[in-house]
Parts: structure tokens; C-alpha cells; sequence
């Protein structure tokens, strides 16, 4: 149990008609987590379509959990609003990175997978898994939950552990 997979990278790109929460707008941020690890965008002031291009390091580890996210509006003076969530299986993810150590993919782009929308993800739209590079890779919009709009971009790295030394 534990066992390290690999450094996973998330950066959060931007979000797309993201619901208001102040009067006319919202100041949005995004709180992503892995198992007890946990990680924040800087706000947007005003802005409903954000961009952030923020880049957030999780260590990946057995047993392979779900990445989650959270988008909230900073408030000054209370507590901030929830402008919604979603989630992310990260086992296909795993899935193509043994798969491309399994198969040597070379160093072209090469699409290990493809994941469609469904009841069990938050997907918005169909997403494709590659090697890039040497490194498994994953774009996806998701959409987000418990409100009327919105959708989070990620790009999603998931880069190998340091091969152990043998003594």
C-alpha cells in the first residue's frame, strides 16, 4: 500500500461561463485535492471566464484515488461562495501510463486512450489520454456540479517515479 506512481501535475487552465456569485460577477479560484493532499489557484478578480495556467504537484500513490476540484468566489467579509465541483477518475490515467511502459510507446505523440462523458465522470466533453514526449498526458473540460453553469480546463501530466537504485 502507498506505493509511489509518480508526480502528477495539474495545471488549471481556465474556466468557461462560471456562475455569478457577487452582483454582477464572481472573483473565482479553484481548490483541487488528492486523498489529504491539497492545492489553490490564486483568484480572478471579476471574471467569469478565468484564466489561471496554474500548475499544482500531487505525489500519486496506490491505492489510486480521484482528483477533485472546487470552485469558490473570494469574498472579503464572509465566507466564500461554492460556484461548484467536480471529479476526476485518475485510473485510466494510471491505466495508460503502464500501458505505455508496457508497449515503449516512442517519443511521438502517440493517444493511449480516449474517455467519453458519462454518469460516472464530470467530463463535459470527450478527452484523450497520450504520450507526449515520454510522459502520459490528459486535456479535459469538466463540467461542473451543483450549478446552473461552468466548466474547469485542466491539462493533467502524470510523470514517472525515479527508477530505484539497486545496491
Amino acid at each position: 500500500m502507498g506505493e509511489q506512481l509518480g508526480l502528477l501535475k495539474v495545471t488549471v487552465v481556465k474556466g468557461r461561463k462560471l456562475v455569478i456569485r457577487d452582483f454582477k460577477t464572481s472573483d473565482p479560484y479553484v481548490v483541487v485535492k488528492l486523498g489529504n493532499q491539497k492545492a489553490k489557484t490564486k483568484f480572478i478578480n471579476s471574471c467569469l471566464n478565468p484564466v489561471w495556467n496554474e500548475e499544482l504537484s500531487f505525489s500519486l500513490k496506490e491505492p489510486i484515488g480521484v482528483l477533485s476540484l472546487e470552485v469558490f468566489d473570494k469574498d472579503r467579509f464572509k465566507a466564500d461562495d461554492k460556484m461548484g465541483h467536480a471529479h476526476l477518475n485518475l485510473q485510466p490515467l494510471a491505466s495508460a501510463a503502464r500501458l505505455k511502459q508496457f508497449a515503449k510507446v516512442s517519443s511521438a505523440e502517440t493517444i493511449l486512450r480516449k474517455i467519453v462523458p458519462d454518469t460516472d465522470n464530470c467530463l463535459a466533453r470527450e478527452s484523450s489520454i497520450s504520450c507526449m514526449n515520454g510522459e502520459v498526458v490528459q486535456s479535459v473540460w469538466l463540467r461542473l456540479c451543483a450549478v446552473k453553469s461552468g466548466e474547469i480546463e485542466l491539462k493533467i501530466k502524470l510523470i514517472d517515479p525515479p527508477a530505484a537504485s539497486s545496491n
